[in-house]
Protein backbone atom coordinates (compact mmCIF):
# COMPACT_ATOMS: atom_id res chain seq x y z
CA UNK A 1 0.00 0.00 0.00
CA UNK A 2 2.78 2.60 0.84
CA UNK A 3 4.80 2.08 -2.48
CA UNK A 4 6.40 5.69 -1.91
CA UNK A 5 8.62 4.46 0.83
CA UNK A 6 10.51 2.44 -1.43
CA UNK A 7 11.27 5.33 -3.51
CA UNK A 8 14.54 6.72 -3.29
CA UNK A 9 13.70 10.38 -3.66
CA UNK A 10 11.33 9.74 -0.79
CA UNK A 11 13.75 8.01 1.34
CA UNK A 12 16.34 10.90 0.37
CA UNK A 13 13.68 13.69 1.18
CA UNK A 14 12.84 12.09 4.68
CA UNK A 15 16.87 12.58 5.74
CA UNK A 16 16.53 15.87 4.50
CA UNK A 17 13.63 16.57 7.45
CA UNK A 18 15.18 15.11 10.18
CA UNK A 19 18.39 16.78 9.52
CA UNK A 20 16.45 20.10 9.29
CA UNK A 21 14.16 19.59 12.41
CA UNK A 22 17.89 18.51 14.51
CA UNK A 23 19.11 22.01 13.25
CA UNK A 24 16.95 24.18 13.37
CA UNK A 25 16.14 22.87 17.35
CA UNK A 26 19.60 24.95 17.29
CA UNK A 27 18.16 28.27 16.23
CA UNK A 28 17.24 31.39 18.51
CA UNK A 29 14.39 30.90 20.51
CA UNK A 30 13.26 33.82 18.37
CA UNK A 31 13.27 32.14 15.33
CA UNK A 32 10.30 29.36 17.03
CA UNK A 33 7.70 31.25 14.89
CA UNK A 34 9.45 32.57 12.08
CA UNK A 35 12.34 31.23 10.21
CA UNK A 36 12.75 27.70 12.09
CA UNK A 37 9.12 27.05 11.34
CA UNK A 38 9.12 27.98 7.54
CA UNK A 39 12.35 25.88 7.25
CA UNK A 40 10.40 22.73 8.91
CA UNK A 41 7.26 23.04 6.84
CA UNK A 42 9.02 23.46 3.43
CA UNK A 43 10.92 20.44 4.26
CA UNK A 44 8.08 18.48 5.61
CA UNK A 45 5.87 19.25 2.49
CA UNK A 46 8.75 17.60 0.05
CA UNK A 47 8.52 14.00 1.15
CA UNK A 48 4.26 14.55 2.09
CA UNK A 49 3.71 15.48 -1.52
CA UNK A 50 5.85 12.49 -3.05
CA UNK A 51 3.99 10.23 -0.58
CA UNK A 52 -0.05 11.80 -1.50
CA UNK A 53 1.44 11.92 -5.21
CA UNK A 54 1.69 8.45 -5.33
CA UNK A 55 -1.08 7.25 -3.36
CA UNK A 56 -3.19 9.09 -5.98
CA UNK A 57 -2.91 6.28 -8.31
CA UNK A 58 -2.86 8.59 -11.62
CA UNK A 59 0.26 9.41 -13.29
CA UNK A 60 -0.49 13.27 -14.18
CA UNK A 61 -1.46 13.45 -10.37
CA UNK A 62 1.80 12.12 -9.25
CA UNK A 63 3.34 14.12 -11.48
CA UNK A 64 1.45 17.21 -10.54
CA UNK A 65 2.71 16.51 -6.79
CA UNK A 66 6.08 15.75 -7.61
CA UNK A 67 5.71 19.62 -8.75
CA UNK A 68 4.63 20.26 -6.23
CA UNK A 69 7.79 18.64 -4.11
CA UNK A 70 10.08 20.60 -6.13
CA UNK A 71 8.46 23.44 -5.59
CA UNK A 72 8.98 23.18 -1.30
CA UNK A 73 12.41 21.85 -2.34
CA UNK A 74 12.88 25.52 -4.15
CA UNK A 75 11.30 27.11 -0.99
CA UNK A 76 13.57 25.38 1.55
CA UNK A 77 16.66 26.37 -0.76
CA UNK A 78 15.53 29.80 -0.32
CA UNK A 79 15.06 29.77 3.51
CA UNK A 80 18.46 27.60 4.16
CA UNK A 81 20.13 30.46 2.29
CA UNK A 82 18.46 32.82 4.48
CA UNK A 83 19.48 30.93 7.58
CA UNK A 84 23.14 30.71 6.44
CA UNK A 85 23.43 34.27 5.45
CA UNK A 86 22.34 35.37 9.36
CA UNK A 87 24.62 32.90 10.50
CA UNK A 88 22.23 29.93 11.83
CA UNK A 89 24.12 27.58 9.45
CA UNK A 90 27.69 27.03 9.65
CA UNK A 91 29.55 26.66 5.81
CA UNK A 92 29.92 22.71 6.50
CA UNK A 93 26.31 21.75 7.42
CA UNK A 94 24.82 24.45 4.66
CA UNK A 95 27.16 22.68 1.85
CA UNK A 96 25.74 18.91 2.60
CA UNK A 97 22.34 19.94 2.84
CA UNK A 98 23.03 22.22 -0.53
CA UNK A 99 24.43 19.08 -1.82
CA UNK A 100 21.47 16.69 -0.27
CA UNK A 101 19.07 19.18 -2.08
CA UNK A 102 20.40 18.94 -5.60
CA UNK A 103 20.64 15.37 -5.43
CA UNK A 104 17.00 15.56 -4.49
CA UNK A 105 16.47 18.08 -7.13
CA UNK A 106 17.78 15.62 -9.83
CA UNK A 107 15.38 12.89 -8.30
CA UNK A 108 12.48 14.82 -8.29
CA UNK A 109 13.36 15.49 -12.34
CA UNK A 110 14.35 11.92 -13.28
CA UNK A 111 11.42 10.46 -11.83
CA UNK A 112 8.33 13.06 -13.04
CA UNK A 113 10.53 12.64 -16.99
CA UNK A 114 10.21 8.78 -16.49
CA UNK A 115 7.00 8.99 -15.40
CA UNK A 116 6.14 10.80 -18.73
CA UNK A 117 8.08 8.51 -20.81
CA UNK A 118 6.38 5.21 -19.59
CA UNK A 119 2.57 6.74 -20.08
CA UNK A 120 3.44 8.89 -22.96
CA UNK A 121 2.28 12.36 -21.06
CA UNK A 122 3.85 15.46 -22.32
Amino acid sequence: MFAHKKLSVWQGSMEVVIKVYLITAGFPKSEMFGLSSQIRRSAGSIPANISEGAARGRPKEFIRFLRISYGSLSELDTHLDLAFRLKYLDGTTFQDLQGRMKKLSSQLSGLIRSIKQKNKIE
